[in-house]
């Protein structure tokens, strides 16, 4: 079981639809972009607030450039390939997060 993190107010958060019809929050964790596409990393929030499955989702993510008070746009990932380079850049991320924190302390 991994550490719970708790969210407040002041963190992005986003709701989404599930294909069941189910709405989940969602803590923004990052936006990532690989080979020139943008995509969202999500952590799903109990009613609480709070994640205690540790697991995160990847979203394509679009937003409208023209206008940037439209809704961005999330679609599916549907491609393995393109899951697993989303998934190998955010590793990275992580590691890099993870190599920040040790610096500053």
């Amino acid at each position: 079981m991994g550490k719970k993190k708790e969210y407040d107010d002041t963190d992005m958060t986003v709701e989404i639809e599930l294909t069941d019809g189910e709405k989940v929050m969602c803590a923004i964790v990052t936006i990532l972009t690989v080979k020139e596409k943008d995509y969202i990393v999500l952590l799903p929030l109990d009613e609480d607030g709070q994640s205690s499955e540790g697991e995160v989702w990847f979203y394509g993510y679009k937003e409208d450039e023209n206008d940037p008070n439209v809704e961005p746009e999330l679609f599916y990932i549907e491609d393995d390939d393109e899951y697993e380079m989303v998934a190998d850049a955010f590793d990275e991320f992580l590691d890099d997060e993870e190599f920040e924190l040790m610096k500053d302390s």
